[in-house]
């Protein structure tokens, strides 16, 4: 699964591990989700939508 969480990140200035903070997961969490080499659980999902108050489809995307 493809997402937009890196270019989410950046335009708000964040680094992996404010996102890390805000998400309640580890840095190495948020690499993982960025790289495509970990699918968030459905709650994280919402959590990772609501801290950047988007809709999960416009962070997620189908492969």
């Amino acid at each position: 699964m493809n997402n937009r969480l890196k270019i989410l990140r950046a335009e708000r200035d964040w680094s992996q591990a404010d996102l890390a903070d805000r998400l309640g997961v580890s840095r190495q969490t948020v690499n993982a989700l960025e790289t495509g080499r970990y699918d968030p659980s459905l709650p994280l999902a919402f959590k990772i939508a609501r801290v950047f108050g988007q809709p999960i489809e416009a962070i997620f995307l189908e492969d």
